[in-house]
């Protein structure tokens, strides 16, 4: 079998993904073309034109499967390179637009929407990471259409794509889940933008500190040249109860997730949450939002109400009483070895 692996934005959590779909299936002739994870509008958009540019020859080819993330505008490289009709056509929704929370005072651009929509339509099959992931695209294009002058309906197509859509997360790894720790370390390891919600994250540990409350934070996660002030703001607060801060190499940080007990996460825009699954498995307990993609993936005693209140007064009692603590997830089911069957299924579906 041949294939063509189509990522236009590689962010670090893709190019892995990427890495171990190459390495899961060796029985398949990998062809694969990536742009870097920057200057996000113009890639989403622009993607079939860059590639046209750069690889005509290797589009041009013929292909048993194309796989591609849902930032790939699918439907006009199919326009450009017919040959790519030929091929089965898999469109992978890591997130989507659809569900992407905007800042205060940012208009809605319907571009990269449109270009999730139409990858979405190109596709023989639509996998997403998690049922939420689907429902929320699934919702967010019903919304969206209704926003529009002409106001087109997909109501069949979307019900069929509900009905159809495989929900296949991001695999983590193969390695042996460390136990848990009963330590005071508190963990966060998200990108720093507003999205991920720092704001209540450090509320919480404000009331931490006014009530006298002994722990130590690592604060980790992707930089980009502007984040919110409150990250500047905590650290001067925090003062010695900081272990680490900023985002590390590699080697550091898988260190530190092996090093901390408790990783939290208060975001409002999530459709997996890979660094919580990934923190886990290095024997960091989860508290988690009771939002997003985070019910279907952690049972009750993991998740707080999204307030400041509620996540302060759980990390304070599993501070104070580490027995009250749940034991860890299953860290093992979120492997590769739980999921390659169902993603050969669905990549090896016309040559078994």
């Amino acid at each position: 079998m041949r294939a063509l692996l189509l990522s236009a934005y590689a962010a670090v959590s893709h190019r892995i993904w990427a890495d171990d779909l190459i390495e899961q299936f060796p029985e398949v002739e990998w062809e694969r073309l990536e742009l870097s994870p920057r200057h996000f509008s113009w890639r989403i958009r622009a993607n079939p034109l860059l590639w046209w540019q750069e690889a005509p020859d290797r589009l041009s080819r013929d292909y048993d499967l194309v796989v591609a993330t849902s930032m790939v505008d699918l439907a006009t490289l199919v326009g450009l390179f017919p040959s790519l009709a030929r091929a089965r056509k898999v469109v992978y929704f890591h997130e989507n637009q659809f569900a992407f929370p905007l800042a205060s005072g940012q208009p809605l651009r319907p571009e990269s929407l449109m270009v999730n929509l139409y990858a979405a339509m190109a596709a023989d099959v639509v996998a997403f990471n998690s049922a939420y992931n689907r429902d929320s695209f699934i919702a967010g294009v019903h919304a969206f259409l209704s926003r529009m002058p002409d106001r087109p309906k997909l109501d069949g197509w979307l019900d069929r794509l509900a009905e159809r859509a495989m929900i296949l997360p991001v695999p983590l790894p193969e390695r042996t889940p460390l136990p848990p720790r009963a330590g005071q370390r508190i963990l966060w390891n998200h990108r720093w933008e507003y999205d991920k919600n720092p704001e209540t994250f450090f509320a919480a540990l404000e009331r931490l500190v006014a009530r006298e409350i002994d722990f130590e934070v690592a604060v980790m996660g992707q930089q980009f040249r502007q984040s919110p002030a409150v990250f500047t703001q905590a650290r001067e607060w925090l003062g010695a109860r900081v272990i680490c801060w900023g985002e590390q190499p590699r080697a550091r940080y898988l260190e530190m997730l092996a090093a901390c007990d408790i990783v939290v996460s208060t975001t409002h825009h999530e459709f997996q949450g890979l660094a919580i699954m990934e923190a886990v498995t290095h024997g960091c307990l989860p508290l988690v939002p009771d939002r997003l993609c985070f019910p279907e993936l952690y049972a009750s005693a993991y998740r707080h109400d999204g307030s400041v209140e509620d996540l302060a007064e759980r990390l304070e009692r599993w501070l104070h009483q580490p027995a009250s603590r749940p034991d860890l997830p299953d860290a093992s089911v979120w492997q590769w070895s739980h999921w390659r069957e169902r993603y050969a299924a669905v990549l090896l579906a016309d040559s078994r």
